[in-house]
């Protein structure tokens, strides 16, 4: 990881000073990951393309504006964070986002069961819940770049998270453990 990160600010140098091959590497690279969260929080398909498309242009746009090259993840997950959030506010001005879609989840992980027993407790925690597990267990970022994302205190992230992880543990655990027969 830590190559990836000097190839990764390499390029972001390069990108700077107009290499455009330079910067379609780093589409190249992150796309997936973006793709896959955005997609977890928005729900559909071609909006998730759309919105990663979006993305990467704005980065693209306001990359001279990035401080320090080695935070370009969070930076660019933040990005991705307010472009799916304006999606999201856009297409349902009247409601709010604490029932977002349920997240998507590649049936080829796991078997289909257990594929749609995870995306059903998923769908049962709160936008900031979901998002917190996305960006950690998904993603793998540290709690101080989820801070960076969510734009918010550690001490909350860590809340969601834990919170998070406490309510899939008992959706989660089969259902004679539940005391239930």
């Amino acid at each position: 990881m830590i190559f990836r990160e000097v190839e990764d600010r390499d390029l972001i140098h390069k990108a700077r000073k107009g290499n455009v091959d330079a910067y379609n590497v780093l589409v190249s690279r992150w796309e997936k990951r973006v793709f896959n969260y955005i997609y977890r929080l928005v729900g559909h398909r071609e909006d998730g393309l759309d919105v990663t498309q979006d993305v990467f242009l704005k980065a693209y746009q306001n990359l001279g504006k990035l401080e320090d090259p080695a935070r370009f993840g969070p930076w660019l997950f933040r990005i991705a964070h307010n472009e799916s959030y304006s999606l999201l506010r856009k297409n349902r001005p009247e409601t709010e986002l604490t029932e977002p879609p349920a997240p998507a989840h590649n049936p080829r992980m796991l078997p289909i069961e257990v594929s749609i027993t995870i995306e059903r407790a998923m769908a049962r925690l709160s936008a900031d819940q979901r998002e917190a597990v996305v960006l950690k267990i998904y993603q793998g970022f540290k709690f101080e770049e989820m801070s960076e994302i969510l734009s918010c205190p550690v001490s909350t992230v860590k809340s969601r998270l834990y919170t998070a992880l406490d309510l899939l543990k008992d959706a989660l655990a089969p259902v004679k453990a539940r005391g239930v027969e």
